[in-house]
């Protein structure tokens, strides 16, 4: 049987925001190493918009190459301070560094998003939003980690804006779909530019 559209990636909330967007597509995990890619060709460090496009490319094109005759969806995304990028903290005491350094300040969330189909790029885009946390106390941030303990581990900021996390800021710039790291309007648009959804 064909495969028509398809998701490069084991995420469960990009999954669910498609299959709540009504469309109808195959989920297949991209096999590639990431921190590879981070790493750069010829010893060069990508910035974290440049990566986050990156990666979304290298998703989709590798799963394009498997099933040429689908449009493979590619996305990922980074998150970073200046040109400083985050991963997911290792330990608690990591979480409470990292949540430190991002106290007062305005990240970022970059996410990307590409189409290939038959092994070859056919758009690509890259959101942004800009999360500002607050000058929280020291007695706050030892409570959240509390009481959210190994909760922190789970995304590379350390919390999650439908939780108790949202306490941790005071204003967010960016749309609902960038945040949860898939661009869904300008995805929309493009496949209906394909012909890949109804118009």
């Amino acid at each position: 049987m064909a495969i028509g559209l398809v998701l490069a990636s084991a995420s469960p909330s990009r999954r669910m925001l498609m299959k709540n967007a009504g469309l109808d597509f195959e989920a297949i995990p991209a096999e590639i190493d990431e921190r590879e890619i981070e790493r750069g060709s010829g010893g060069r460090c990508l910035g974290p918009v440049e990566l986050a496009a990156e990666l979304a490319r290298q998703k989709a094109l590798d799963v394009s190459r498997r099933l040429p005759s689908a449009v493979v969806i590619g996305c990922d995304q980074t998150m970073s301070l200046g040109d400083r990028i985050f991963h997911k903290p290792a330990d608690i005491a990591e979480a409470r560094t990292n949540l430190v350094l991002l106290r007062g300040k305005t990240h970022r969330l970059n996410s990307a998003v590409t189409l290939a189909r038959n092994g070859a790029i056919l758009w690509s885009d890259v959101g942004i939003a800009e999360l500002t946390m607050r000058e929280f106390s020291d007695a706050f941030l030892d409570l959240y980690l509390t009481r959210m303990a190994e909760t922190v581990l789970r995304s590379v900021g350390a919390y999650q804006l439908e939780g108790e996390g949202i306490q941790l800021f005071e204003r967010i710039e960016g749309d609902y779909f960038t945040i949860l790291g898939l661009p869904l309007l300008p995805l929309l648009a493009q496949l209906r530019e394909l012909g890949e959804i109804d118009v």
